[in-house]
């Protein structure tokens, strides 16, 4: 035992369970006492009860429902490229003997980037004036397209998205890899387990629990996106499209001054994120003997 003591590890965990209860817990709880009443501003009276009114709304409001179908959207996307293309490059790595530092550095470095960065440099790319991607098509005699149309902003928004976080699971699976003992590889090499079957049968349920965490943490950052499309498309343009639910949340809260609404939204992405996380877990986390 490292603490013979028990009173040592509550004086150790005490300051910093004080701290959740004081900034996450106690928020989450009054959070969701403000969505059943009638708040207008940061700061306003909470006099008039409106129980679920709130939450009848949420079926009712096609922006809502709109940012609800796009978080989806962009949670698949994320789970399937960001977490599969990490996985990808971090197999590939693995495999080759010179050269893993660089690869390391440049796969890693768009986390470094702020994506207020990203955004405004994505923004130069999609400019239907001058931008890099209608400079390339008028290169080809082809005529400019707007990247930022009703049928291709979200995609524009997503493609960003996908690439300034592929390195993050990069690094935390090629970390899982190299984890692995090497005897175990060297066992399977001698059964004749070489290359692709090394990948299918060692590689891969050993880096089981790993890829759940990363699918966990791509669920749970799906439904907290906001700062990289409100740079690109400002309050969900164009008309609301491209909403997530963190953006609509932000602007029926900050901007429209809805409060109460915006808190019911808050707790709907909470809810969200703890189901979807869980049932992916289910799935794949390795079950203890």
């Amino acid at each position: 035992m490292l603490y013979k003591k028990k009173n040592v590890l509550l004086i150790l965990m005490g300051p910093t369970l004080l701290i959740m209860i004081i900034f996450m817990y106690y928020p989450f709880f009054v959070n969701i006492f403000d969505s059943m009443y009638d708040i207008n501003g940061l700061g306003g009276a909470k006099d008039t009860f409106i129980g679920l009114a709130n939450y009848k709304k949420l079926f009712q409001d096609e922006h809502m429902l709109t940012a609800l179908k796009n978080t989806f959207v962009l949670m698949f996307c994320i789970v399937l490229f960001q977490v599969g293309i990490g996985l990808v490059l971090a197999l590939m790595v693995d495999s080759i003997k010179k050269g893993q530092k660089f690869f390391k550095t440049v796969y890693f470095f768009p986390i470094v980037i702020s994506a207020t960065a990203i955004g405004l440099m994505v923004n130069l790319f999609y400019s239907y004036y001058g931008g890099m991607f209608n400079q390339i098509l008028a290169v080809f005699g082809k005529d400019s397209i707007n990247w930022k149309s009703d049928e291709l902003a979200l995609i524009m928004i997503i493609l960003p998205i996908i690439w300034s976080y592929v390195g993050f699971y990069f690094v935390l699976l090629v970390t899982g890899i190299n984890n692995i003992s090497a005897d175990i590889f060297e066992s399977a090499e001698l059964d004749g387990a070489t290359g692709l079957k090394k990948i299918w049968y060692i590689t891969l349920p050993l880096l089981r629990n790993v890829i759940a965490t990363c699918v966990t943490l791509a669920i749970t950052g799906s439904l907290k996106t906001f700062d990289l499309p409100w740079i690109i498309a400002p309050r969900g343009a164009p008309k609301g499209l491209t909403h997530f639910a963190g953006t609509y949340m932000y602007e029926t809260t900050f901007i429209a001054d809805n409060v109460d609404y915006g808190a019911t939204i808050a707790l709907v992405i909470v809810v969200l994120g703890v189901a979807v996380s869980q049932i992916a877990n289910i799935f794949l986390k390795e079950k203890e003997m």
